[in-house]
């Protein structure tokens, strides 16, 4: 049976190899650009298209739009209880803005890889005229013998 000591040294050793791997760096990567560009889509979302989108239907704000199911009680220090579904409409179009990004991404990765996938590849060069005329022979023997 290993040692306790040993078998923390292993994990910790293959820890820090899973840690070093590329795809492992470049998933943090991701996830830190993408938690910046919800920020941004937020931002895009809540201060350039909700208020033209508000303005065209008589100045409503999409994120005050509520049914309130149980109005606040301020003397009893009572939450207003309310749907909330101008937020959810927000959140909707985030998603939308989010998804039609990743498709033009998926679409332009897509795009390149078709054409490197179109783009021939080296042919072999000829091959010295004296293979040239020995696979002629192999080829005429061949058909002289039937196989």
């Amino acid at each position: 049976m290993a040692e306790p000591a040993k078998v923390k040294l292993t994990i910790f050793g293959e820890f820090r190899e899973f840690i070093a791997r590329g795809n492992v760096i470049d998933l943090a990567v991701g996830v830190i650009i993408g938690a910046a560009f919800n920020d941004i889509v937020k931002s895009l979302v809540d201060n350039l298209v909700m208020p033209p989108i508000g303005l065209l239907l008589s100045g409503v704000d999409f994120s005050q739009l509520k049914v309130v199911l149980k109005a606040a009680d301020p003397a009893h220090k009572v939450a207003e209880v309310a749907i909330q579904y101008g937020l959810f409409i927000n959140t909707v179009i985030k998603f939308l803005i989010v998804a039609w990004v990743v498709f033009l991404l998926v679409k332009g990765v897509n795009a390149v890889r078709r054409r490197e996938a179109a783009t021939p590849t080296e042919e072999k060069p000829a091959p010295p005229p004296q293979e040239q005329l020995l696979a002629e022979i192999r080829d005429l023997l061949k058909a002289q013998t039937g196989r």
